[in-house]
């Protein structure tokens, strides 16, 4: 899928377009399963320095912004953090529930963070795992400061797609131009870098917050032919095509990987950690 065939602005604007207008409440109400079993997890690393920047000691509050299936829920809940959980997707807020039903402390919020009612509690931290990009531009600095209390931080932990090898997805673009042109351009680690740094500048230039943190790693995971398709179906992009050439699809990049690379696919993603401090009020 090479860099040529569609600008990096024509796919950023088509992500924003889906974020804008998706149904947040039922977006992944058909592949959460599917998401929870091959979206990628965090790190250790970064969700030691999770703890470490925040001061996330026991019993300290926390704010999570769209906590999806659990993915980060489960591991904050593991440090014995009080966490309030918001998440607009039933299917996926019963998930996530289930999964932290030992952690009594944790408590979900079936509601987007725009209609998420503030109660005047203040949190020692606002997380948003591979989240905050849903959240409406024009209110997420200023609303994740009004929960914070002075000194509180935001951060933002995000996980990109894995992806196989260049030569890989090279060997694929013939069959997207075929079944689906409009999917012929694929971020690369750079472009997601370059994409999740506008975040990071966005919450300082917001005024509300100071002293921006920023550490990543390129992960490496191993994947079958069909986690790799699954993980496909998990994506916006996918989810907003048609289920006819959605499928066609999937079965044509199928007879290709396992005709090529038989039932394994090493793959790469970027894992990144932003931090910054909420400026007293």
């Amino acid at each position: 899928m090479t860099r040529q065939e569609v600008g990096n602005g024509d796919v950023s604007n088509l992500l924003n377009n889906i974020y804008r207008c998706a149904d947040k409440s039922s977006w992944y109400s058909d592949v959460v399963n599917a998401y929870d079993r091959t979206r990628p997890r965090y790190p250790n690393q970064l969700l030691h320095r999770v703890q470490e920047i925040g001061q996330l000691r026991l019993g300290k509050k926390l704010l999570e912004i769209g906590s999806g299936s659990g993915i980060a829920t489960i591991e904050l809940a593991k440090l014995g953090l009080k966490v309030v959980a918001v998440e607009p997707s039933l299917s996926a807020c019963d998930l996530a529930q289930s999964k932290c039903a030992d952690y009594p402390q944790v408590e979900f919020i079936n509601s987007t963070f725009e209609e998420y009612q503030l109660t005047g509690d203040k949190f020692d931290a606002v997380v948003a795992s591979t989240s905050f990009h849903w959240v409406t531009p024009e209110i997420r600095s200023q609303k994740t400061a009004s929960v914070l209390r002075n000194g509180g931080y935001l951060i933002l932990l995000w996980n990109t797609p894995p992806q196989p090898k260049t030569e890989v997805l090279q060997e694929l673009a013939v069959v997207y131009r075929t079944f689906a042109p409009e999917l012929t351009q694929q971020e690369d680690i750079k472009s997601h870098q370059q994409n999740i740094a506008k975040f990071g500048q966005e919450i300082i230039d917001s005024g509300y917050y100071q002293d921006l943190i920023s550490e990543q790693m390129i992960c490496q995971i191993d994947y079958t032919v069909d986690e790799y398709l699954t993980l496909l179906t998990t994506l916006s992009p996918y989810i907003r095509l048609k289920s006819s050439q959605r499928n066609t699809l999937l079965i044509e990049l199928k007879k290709v990987l396992q005709s090529n690379y038989g039932d394994s696919l090493g793959l790469s993603y970027l894992s990144m950690l932003q931090a910054a401090c909420k400026v007293d009020s």
